[in-house]
């Protein structure tokens, strides 16, 4: 039988990002927007390391690292500046739809170097933040307030800033 039972509880969203935030600008907004949405899902953050070496080893490193977190749950979605761009209401769209399908949500942002071509290639959908590159950290603030506000318009909210 589809969809979930009330023992399986609520989606789950992941954001997997690789790096830390040195300057620490950035946690204190993730932070924020997290506990704001603890009230729709079940969501967490987690930070993986730094993959070492030239561009592809490093790449490969941290490619295996992320999908190590998935499961077959998972919906996997990889962020990337070549990806597609969806407005607030399709990103809601998109999120129903897992949430409709009994999947959970697994978002990935790569580090300096970007994701391994095999996982973008991979995910269930490759989304572009903006055309311009953002540094990771900064498109990790971004997605993590983009889900917050998608759960606020599927819960017919206002938004509160």
């Amino acid at each position: 039988m589809g969809g979930r039972s009330a023992r399986e509880g609520r989606l789950k969203v992941r954001v997997a990002s690789i790096g830390k935030d040195r300057s620490g600008l950035f946690q204190p907004a993730v932070e924020e927007y997290a506990a704001r949405l603890s009230h729709y899902t079940q969501f967490s953050l987690v930070e993986l390391p730094e993959g070492r070496g030239e561009k592809s080893k490093a790449q490969q490193t941290e490619a295996e690292a992320l999908l190590k977190l998935a499961n077959d749950r998972d919906w996997l979605v990889a962020l990337d500046e070549r990806g597609k761009s969806l407005s607030t209401q399709e990103f809601a769209r998109f999120i129903a739809q897992a949430q409709g399908a009994a999947k959970d949500l697994l978002f990935v942002i790569g580090g300096d170097e970007g994701l391994s071509p095999a996982l973008v290639e991979g995910a269930r959908l490759t989304l572009s933040l903006s055309k311009m590159t953002l540094p990771h950290r900064l498109a990790r603030v971004v997605l993590v307030e983009q889900i917050y506000r998608a759960f606020t318009v599927l819960k017919g909210e206002p938004y509160h800033k």
